[in-house]
């Protein structure tokens, strides 16, 4: 019998038993789409970590936290006392540092314009922000060094903030209160998306440092600064000298742990391979396994279907079909149902992927990749779930099978 016909005949076996069928095909489906959905969302936020943490760290970037502070948070209560002369002071002392910025923030303030209200992240940084954090404005300009000097009541907003105050409108020269003090917008912040938190950092609002310090918090210290090192082969010994300067000033003996903590090229990058290998690692694993049971599944289905069809495939061993040509029909039939499953999780998948990364601004998902490797992985996984069930169909006899 023609391998051509073998496979006519698969599919229209196929749809006469219906519900084995179906759960065949089930297997298959959840499989195929926790497999396309992992790949291609993880591919993604893969995509997504590797840029905000190179926007954020850079390969030549020292960040400085207070102690007791998270990244991109505010000073909790009990953190140790960080100082913009601190900064200075550090920034003078090591010939490596070429750039830094402080930061202080509020995680949450209520903001206004008009009739339009908000809560948004505030941010207090200085005039280097912008090249030291990789972060400048779409429309307006940055505020200057004349403006952090002054305290001047300015600030630049992101995306969601523009949209959630000013409705379609340009905010550049607007006015806008956080809390009860006045502000003008003076530009819009480029969109950045989520965070590594998880935080939307298009709704926050970014103002002077000392604008922050004076009129919103009356507080002298900051919550962390970020530092460019001129040659990135130089960071780990600038790391060193930044906290033999910083120990120093804080009067820290030897011993006495360090009362902020000290963000490096290299431990950005153990972060980052460990994020990787969760990604591209462990989470495919359990998505495989969803298609190992289904396998399983669709091998006992098919051993229960052999058992069912046996006077089929004694009739058809009496009218000349051979042991081999029985076999292929059961390996075909359970390939024909694992694959049709795994394409439509594949199309489930996808559709689930770009969902996730809309909500979580992850940018585009569809991955070839993702779509070969479960198309693959489904194909595999269904020749497998065959081979028992179809070696056992050829094995039976065909006077046994008619008796």
């Amino acid at each position: 019998m023609s391998t051509a016909r073998l496979v006519r005949n698969s599919l229209a076996t196929v749809p006469r038993f219906k519900m084995r069928s179906g759960f065949m095909m089930l297997g298959s489906f959840v499989g195929a789409a926790a497999l396309t959905l992992v790949l291609a969302v993880g591919a993604a936020a893969e995509r997504k970590t590797l840029n905000t943490v190179r926007q954020l760290f850079g390969s030549s970037s020292i960040v400085i936290m207070a102690g007791g502070t998270q990244l991109m948070g505010g000073p909790r209560p009990g953190s140790a006392r960080l100082t913009i002369d601190d900064i200075e002071a550090v920034a003078a002392a090591v010939p490596d540092i070429e750039a830094w910025d402080p930061q202080q923030a509020m995680p949450s303030a209520a903001v206004r314009h008009g009739d339009a209200a908000a809560t948004a992240r505030v941010l207090g940084e200085s005039e280097r922000s912008e090249r030291v954090w990789d972060r400048s404005v779409s429309r307006g300009a940055y505020f200057d060094a004349a403006a952090v000097r002054s305290s001047a009541r300015v600030a630049l907003i992101g995306e969601t903030v523009a949209k959630a105050l000013f409705a379609g409108s340009d905010p550049i020269g607007g006015e806008i209160q956080i809390g009860d003090v006045p502000f003008q917008v003076v530009g819009v912040l480029q969109v950045f998306g989520t965070d590594l938190h998880g935080l939307d950092r298009d709704n926050e609002i970014v103002v002077p440092i000392t604008t922050l310090q004076r009129r919103l918090l009356n507080v002298d210290t900051i919550g962390m600064a970020k530092l460019l090192v001129r040659d990135q082969d130089r960071v780990e010994a600038a790391s060193r000298e930044v906290d033999r300067v910083l120990r120093e000033r804080h009067g820290l003996p030897t011993g006495r742990p360090s009362d902020y903590r000290l963000i490096s090229a290299i431990a950005v990058q153990q972060m980052v391979a460990k994020t990787q290998r969760v990604l591209r690692v462990y989470l495919p694993l359990v998505s495989l396994a969803a298609l190992l049971v289904g396998g399983i599944v669709a091998a006992t289905l098919m051993l229960v279907s052999v058992n069912q069809r046996v006077s089929e495939i004694g009739l058809r061993r009496a009218v000349g079909a051979r042991a081999g040509d029985i076999g292929l029909q059961f390996l075909i039939e359970t390939a024909i149902t694992a694959v049709g499953g795994g394409i439509l999780g594949i199309a489930t998948g996808l559709l689930s992927a770009r969902l996730v990364a809309s909500k979580m601004a992850l940018g585009g998902t569809f991955s070839w990749k993702a779509v070969l490797i479960a198309f693959a992985a489904a194909l595999i996984t269904g020749l497998l779930a065959g081979v028992l069930p179809a070696r056992r169909a050829a094995k039976l006899q065909p006077a046994d099978a008619l008796r």
